[in-house]
């Protein structure tokens, strides 16, 4: 009885060594860099890297953006409030008389009087 209870554990060792081997093999290609998930990890590390990077240039370029479009709005709204005073002052100009273009002695000419037909 002893021999097959020896037997029974020798066979459960070689099981649990067997089972041990192929997931160290398993475990082994899943934490590759080049095909497993240890290569897929690094690539989105170094994107998020990239991409942390994109975002503080947008950051900084937007500021910047902003600052010179306040700059040229406040230019602007002065520019806007010149001109309605100019257009404001206008009004108080009085009407200037409307003149008659002089006809030109070709076109009395040509014109048909009413009192020949």
């Amino acid at each position: 009885m002893a021999m097959i209870a020896d037997i029974f554990l020798a066979a459960g060792a070689v099981g649990a060594a067997l089972y041990c081997y192929i997931l160290a093999r398993r475990l082994r290609r899943f934490t590759d860099l080049e095909k497993g998930v240890g290569g897929a990890v690094a690539v989105l590390s170094a994107q998020v890297d990239d991409l942390t990077k994109a975002l503080v240039m947008a950051q900084k370029s937007a500021g910047e953006s902003a600052q010179t479009l306040g700059a040229q709005t406040r230019k602007a709204d002065d520019v806007a409030k010149r001109i309605e005073l100019l257009v404001a002052s206008l009004h108080d100009l009085p009407p200037e008389p409307q003149k008659q273009a002089p006809i030109s002695p070709f076109f009395e000419r040509r014109q048909p009087k009413l009192e020949d037909a």
